[in-house]
């Protein structure tokens, strides 16, 4: 089971990024974000930040499609995203390893060139201490 802490360990054991202050967590590479907390917007309600819930950066709507069909318990969308190559991720849903997986892909794609080069690089993300 990941949480926000193991979002943010491992978002920023990436190569430059850049934490956005906010109310949850809030990453970019290059400018572009690639993971951040869950803006959930009810009719009537206060925009409320869910840091139980990221959204992340996939590439495309065929990727979308897959992780939403294929672990529709893990992923899920919501109006105001349609079009958009995000989905959402119930963070208890995955563990830390998963984790790793889907926000190191979702900074390699958003990530320009020669900023992913030095990723490879370095092969992996730094350890983060402290994972389940």
């Amino acid at each position: 089971m990941a949480d926000a802490d193991d979002v943010r360990r491992l978002a920023l054991a990436l190569p430059h990024v850049v934490e956005i202050d906010s109310d949850g967590f809030d990453f970019r590479v290059a400018g572009k974000g690639f993971v951040w907390s869950y803006p959930e917007r009810t009719p009537g309600k206060p925009r409320l930040i869910r840091t139980d819930i990221a959204v992340l950066f996939v590439g495309d709507e065929a990727e979308k499609q897959a992780l939403l069909l294929g672990e529709p318990d893990v992923f899920f969308t919501a109006p105001g995203y349609d079009n958009l190559p995000l989905v959402m991720l119930r963070l208890a849903e995955v563990d830390f390893e998963r984790l790793r997986e889907l926000v190191t892909d979702a900074w390699r794609m958003r990530a320009p060139d020669d900023l992913a080069a030095d990723l490879d690089e370095a092969d992996e993300p730094r350890p983060a201490l402290g994972g389940t």
